[in-house]
């Protein structure tokens, strides 16, 4: 019988990476730079996901970007609390363990991938993010030029690629 893994606490996790991302470039090389120790079976996932399943989060939330957020909108005091925290969001690290609020799992895109698909997902959907500005509204913000939406997802991307180490 195959028991069911503990969720950590991410707000908690110790030992994970200090990143910064100016460019979409940035992100595309951290995640070549963390294949092969992810191939070699060397990398950590230090919270609850597997590396191909945080390619695919990060995947999702750029398509969504293009193709709309499959939820319906986010609760009214929600955006009243988190709409002034616009420039945080889109220039300052993002905090680990937030949860959309009423939402399983507290976030969408994160079903399990193998690390194959999780690669190409996310090299796709950052070269397209990196060829094309999104037109729909940010699901709390608004409508945001390229420049908010490249900066939005590059803090999204250090967050959870800081849970990868490469040993």
């Amino acid at each position: 019988m195959q028991t069911k893994k503990a969720m950590l606490k991410t707000a908690d996790v110790k030992g994970r990476r200090k990143l910064h991302f100016d460019r979409i470039q940035d992100a595309l090389a951290d995640v070549d730079a963390l294949e092969g120790p992810a191939r070699a079976g060397t990398a950590r996932c230090l919270g609850n996901w597997t590396f191909g399943q945080i390619l695919g989060h990060l995947s999702a939330w750029v398509e969504y970007s293009f193709d709309g957020v499959p939820m319906t909108k986010p609760p009214f005091l929600l955006r009243f609390i988190l709409r002034p925290m616009k420039r945080r969001f889109l220039y300052k690290p993002m905090s680990a363990g937030s949860n959309i609020p009423g939402v399983p799992g507290g976030t969408l895109g994160f079903e399990p991938l193998d690390l194959e698909a999780g690669l190409a997902r996310f090299r796709s959907a950052f070269s397209r993010l990196g060829r094309e500005s999104p037109t729909l509204p940010h699901l709390i913000f608004g409508p945001l030029t390229h420049e908010q939406w490249i900066n939005q997802h590059l803090r999204h991307a250090e967050l959870h690629l800081s849970f990868v180490a490469a040993s």
